[in-house]
């Protein structure tokens, strides 16, 4: 697939493989923070791999206008809740290979997250990228496009809440060794997390290993 001039993307929260391939194939997102925020989907959930195989946290949330609340002002909510997330992923992860090497950047953040939930998943995605070899230009949206022009539109398509007809753009994800192999069959297309904990300084090769093509 050649490289595309620009995608729209969810802001979405330790995102899956996926997503971080069509980051790899594109020169710049935009991240959508206008939309209605939608419950249930990547935006505050996101999948690694535990003892007992796949697990998902959820980054629980207050919608400051109810129903109506955009993404960019979505608020992070209680105070456990990023303890918890990080003993799952210090748990998962503590004897991967580069766990020992990522492990203070993400701490960090976790240990004292930004009040809005757009704060707290760019930081991460910003994280992700610079450990990834990811140099695609990040930019938000400034204002929210219901059928917006000259690029793909894939803010519905990721961990959605109802994912009804969802077209597969990434046909089979290639197994490398999880923490758990001795254990578990491989679980493909989990959070970028298990993927950096796991190949490291490989996981930009492993992102150009995967073509993107649209199911009919």
């Amino acid at each position: 697939m050649h490289k595309l001039p620009e995608v729209l993307l969810p802001l979405a929260c330790l995102p899956d493989v996926e997503y971080f391939v069509w980051l790899s194939n594109t020169s710049q997102a935009r991240l959508e923070i206008h939309e209605t925020y939608p419950k249930q989907t990547c935006r505050t959930r996101y999948r690694i791999a535990s003892a007992e195989g796949t697990l998902q946290l959820s980054v629980p949330v207050i919608r400051q206008d109810g129903n109506h609340t955009p993404t960019n002002r979505v608020l992070l909510a209680g105070t456990d809740w990023n303890r918890i997330h990080w003993r799952a992923i210090e748990s998962a992860y503590n004897k991967s290979p580069f766990f020992l090497y990522y492990k203070d950047d993400f701490e960090a953040i976790f240990a004292a997250p930004p009040s809005l939930l757009m704060e707290f998943n760019l930081k991460l995605l910003k994280l992700c990228c610079s450990l990834s070899g990811i140099k695609t230009s990040l930019n938000l949206t400034l204002n929210y496009e219901k059928q917006p022009e000259n690029c793909p539109d894939l803010r519905q398509k990721f961990m959605p809440k109802h994912p009804v007809n969802q077209k597969e753009y990434i046909k089979h994800f290639k197994p490398y060794i999880q923490v758990f192999s001795d254990r578990n069959p491989f679980i493909p297309n989990l959070s970028i997390l298990d993927v950096l904990f796991n190949l490291g300084p490989g996981t930009a090769d492993y992102l150009r290993q995967h073509e993107l093509t649209e199911s009919s």
